[in-house]
């Protein structure tokens, strides 16, 4: 043991470093190329960062990939806004929205181009709106430009709105909206499809409550007017500028075509009317017949009862030979008044 000292004592009076600092310098080489890395990895956007006072440092650059964060896209997020001069965003606002599926970049457009528009719009509603599915951007673009809606869409199949006046004629009308979105409204608002279903069936309403159509061909703006002040926008996402006819026309005429449809019912009513007492004289002749045919048997089966009751009173003495004779020489002279009669009255059929 002693001889083992003896061979140390030589080496550490060298003047050798000890273990310990051995392994904090290798511990140090680590974090020194780990570092090195991680600033190569983002030395890009710190440096962007850096300049323009975003405010993202590199360990938060680290900490947003370990979060699942893209570095970048806050990174670049935090530029336009410090940039635009928009200083209520932090970069932990941006992380969630990030985080809840929103689309930031789209986001902070949209705030830099509202805040260029004097357009009131906070972080929070424009968060919002977009992660309800809306595209915050355009929103914003249409409230500073508004856009025009055709009615009826030209999609759906139909260019014009057809309605008819009180005096039958039919008119047809295509209308152009001019909207601009309401913020406030965005959320939980009607798209195009409900301002393009309300402002037709306003023209319809308005046409309809006119006397005439040539009241509607004079005054077209009157139909504009009249479905404007109804406040047709009413829990939409838009607010309507203006209403214009753009184009009026005349189609059928109605009236005529509902008279000559009705004209042809009535008398096809009146056709099966006649044919049903037709049917019911025709049965009725039928029943008529029947009951003669009826009569005529009953006739027969009388004179059926005659020669029995005629033997019946020979046997009875009732009546006697003599009486028979005359009764048959009646009978015999009647049926030959009755062929002669005949005769006579065919020979003057004939005549």
């Amino acid at each position: 043991m002693d001889a083992t000292l003896s061979n140390l004592t030589p080496v550490l009076a060298a003047g050798d470093p000890p273990l310990w600092k051995v392994g904090a310098g290798f511990l140090l080489a680590i974090f020194f190329l780990a570092f090195l890395v991680v600033f190569l990895r983002y030395a890009n956007l710190y440096v962007r960062s850096v300049l323009t006072k975003a405010g993202v440092g590199l360990f938060d650059m680290v900490a947003m990939s370990l979060r699942r964060v893209s570095p970048a896209t806050i990174v670049n997020a935090r530029v336009n806004l410090v940039q635009a001069r928009i200083t209520d965003v932090n970069k932990r606002d941006l992380e969630a929205h990030f985080l809840a599926g929103g689309n930031v970049l789209r986001v902070v457009r949209a705030l830099i181009a509202a805040d260029r528009a004097g357009i009131p719009l906070d972080f929070r509603t424009a968060a919002s709106i977009d992660l309800a599915g809306r595209d915050v951007l355009d929103a914003v673009r249409t409230s500073v430009t508004p856009k025009v809606i055709d009615c009826p869409n030209p999609a759906s199949g139909k260019t014009e709105v057809a309605a008819v006046a009180k005096d039958g004629i039919q008119v047809l009308a295509k209308a152009r909206v001019t909207v601009r979105t309401n913020i406030a409204r965005l959320v939980g608002g009607a798209t195009d499809e409900t301002i393009i279903a309300r402002v037709g069936e306003g023209i319809v309403s308005t046409i309809g409550s006119k006397e005439t159509h040539k009241e509607v061909l004079e005054n077209p703006d009157h139909i504009s007017k009249t479905v404007l002040a109804r406040g047709l926008d009413a829990g939409t996402a838009y607010e309507i500028v203006s209403i214009d006819i753009a184009d009026v026309d005349i189609g059928q005429n109605i009236g005529a075509r509902l008279q000559a449809d009705q004209a042809d019912a009535d008398k096809r009513v009146a056709q099966a009317m006649a044919e049903k007492r037709r049917a019911m004289a025709v049965a009725a002749e039928q029943e008529f017949k029947a009951q003669v045919v009826e009569n005529r048997s009953k006739v027969v089966l009388a004179e059926a009862e005659v020669p029995k009751a005629t033997a019946e009173a020979l046997r009875s003495g009732n009546l006697g030979l003599m009486d028979l004779y005359r009764l048959q020489n009646v009978q015999a002279d009647t049926t030959m008044r009755r062929s002669l009669g005949g005769e006579d009255t065919g020979g003057k059929g004939q005549k």
